[in-house]
């Protein structure tokens, strides 16, 4: 799962280094780290004209982005309502939890 955050394109400046993009459907353009692979943003003139989302994780503050909607939940697996009351750990778990 990944939080994203829509911005208007012409707005959207990428301050540092030069991501690498890889259309990856007819309209799709998801842009890349070139160094480590992490995503950065997405395009679609088709599907979002003149709107870019943008990985809020990548962001300098993306707690300062909640989610504020889900969309694209047509797939979403039947346990994705559960995730709140599973254990949690902030970091790996160690295998020493209780």
């Amino acid at each position: 799962m990944v939080v994203w955050a829509m911005f208007p394109e012409s707005g959207f400046i990428l301050v540092k280094g030069a991501p690498k993009t890889f259309n990856s459907s007819s309209t799709a353009m998801r842009s890349f780290c070139p160094e480590c692979g992490t995503g950065i943003y997405y395009r679609n003139a088709v599907a979002l004209p003149g709107l870019i989302d943008v990985q809020a994780s990548t962001l300098d503050s993306p707690e300062a982005l909640p989610p504020a909607i889900q969309i694209q939940t047509a797939e979403r697996q039947s346990w994705v309502s559960h995730l709140a009351t599973l254990p949690s750990f902030e970091r790996f778990p160690t295998g020493q939890e209780e």
